[in-house]
């Protein structure tokens, strides 16, 4: 790997190890709480980045969404809402740390339901399994690890929430992504294989997103990090 592939490796892993740190925070200062708005816990875990690491620009829009919220997929904006004392609550958040992007989220649960419990559970497993399944197939494309996701999420008995399992990231601003671009996303219309170089020529690094959701008890949860480093 050239030198300047090393550092951008080692930049990104960077970024997300102090994403982890931002989280570890969250649960730790009780930042998710019953009473709490959405928009403010947001807002608060904003301030938290600043306060621990002087971040003030996320590429993304900030998100925590409990209860009923968290079967939508990143693109709805619901209505802000105020956290239960049985609720599920789901965290992403993309800060900027010197000009690279992290991208990162977790899944809080509240009280002591035992599917709640469990969909929490299933997450990081079903993102390793994913993240296993991608370091075993060296050409594997979008497609097939979207569908591969997908598999796993329905051994365990949820369904994926979003129409895709993930994206590129990289130096702020990473190339603009959008639905159009399919090729940006882990997603079934993309039949490219995600190990390949970007328009600059640089090696392409991507976030594995998992959303599960029970949409019969109106809830789900979320996980992400990156897939093709650490």
């Amino acid at each position: 790997m050239a030198d300047d592939e090393v550092t951008r490796a080692a930049r990104l892993l960077d970024a997300q190890d102090k994403a982890a740190r931002l989280f570890a925070e969250i649960d730790r200062r009780g930042l998710v709480a019953p009473g709490e708005g959405e928009r403010a816990v947001s807002d608060r875990v904003r301030d938290l980045a600043n306060e621990m690491f002087g971040t003030t620009r996320h590429w993304h829009k900030r998100i925590v969404r409990s209860g009923p919220n968290t079967l939508m997929p990143y693109r709805e904006n619901p209505p802000d809402r105020v956290i239960g004392t049985d609720d599920i609550v789901f965290a992403d958040f993309g800060p900027i740390f010197e000009e690279y992007e992290a991208d990162f989220g977790r899944t809080f649960v509240l009280g002591g339901d035992p599917v709640k419990r469990r969909l929490r559970d299933d997450l990081p497993k079903v993102f390793a399994a994913g993240k296993r399944y991608f370091e075993d197939h060296p050409d594997i494309t979008g497609k097939q690890l979207y569908a591969e996701v997908e598999r796993l999420a329905a051994d365990r008995g949820w369904q994926l929430g979003g129409w895709h399992a993930g994206h590129l990231v990289g130096e702020f601003p990473h190339e603009t992504i959008d639905g159009a671009d399919i090729e940006a996303y882990i997603a079934p219309a993309n039949d490219t294989p995600l190990r390949r170089t970007d328009k600059a020529g640089r090696r392409c690094h991507w976030i594995l997103e998992i959303h599960l959701i029970d949409r019969d008890r109106e809830f789900g949860g979320f996980h992400e990090e990156l897939l093709t480093l650490g």
